[in-house]
């Protein structure tokens, strides 16, 4: 099963067309930490994350975790623990997995930039959820794919263990 992008506004899934948002500075093959650009390449699905004070444990064949309060991920390049998860309060860089906002309500983790795992190349490359802007339409994202929570939960509820993104 492949995940394909076919363009900044639209992948493709067991041949449906589905709206997503992607980086701010579009992709690019030479994926840098900060730069708000969508890595280009084909990655794995690794686990999935959620909410389970928002969403119900999902069905999928991927291992799945349950987000809590104190759940983060480390975004410093010159931390030990970088584009891994991490415990807050953590003393380097990191995001936090548990959001007053939805967009990590529901999300995948990619194998972007994890096997190595080579510092300042990106981190928390994530499928995860879309933001609308004040227009209805979908916000870009620092770097990550995101889609409408129907449109994740069928692919997380669809996916096999050989399924890509393909960006």
């Amino acid at each position: 099963m492949i995940l394909k992008t076919l363009s900044p506004y639209e992948v493709e899934w067991q041949g449906q067309r589905l709206q997503c948002a992607m980086g701010r500075s579009g992709i690019k093959a030479d994926k840098r930490e900060g730069d708000g650009a969508t890595p280009a390449g084909c990655f794995q699905f690794e686990k999935v994350y959620y909410r389970p004070d928002r969403l119900a444990k999902p069905v999928t064949c991927l291992p799945v975790i349950a987000i809590q309060p104190n759940d983060g991920w480390c975004d410093d390049a010159k931390d030990a623990f970088y584009n891994q998860p991490v415990k807050i309060p953590y003393a380097a860089s990191h995001e936090q997995l548990w959001r007053e906002d939805h967009l990590y309500d529901l999300l995948i983790v990619t194998s972007h930039n994890q096997n190595p795992i080579i510092p300042d190349m990106g981190s928390a490359i994530f499928i995860h959820l879309a933001r609308l802007d004040d227009k209805g339409h979908y916000g870009t994202t620092e770097g990550c794919l995101a889609l409408s929570l129907p449109n994740l939960q069928l692919i997380i509820s669809t996916v096999t263990p050989d399924a890509v993104l393909v960006v």
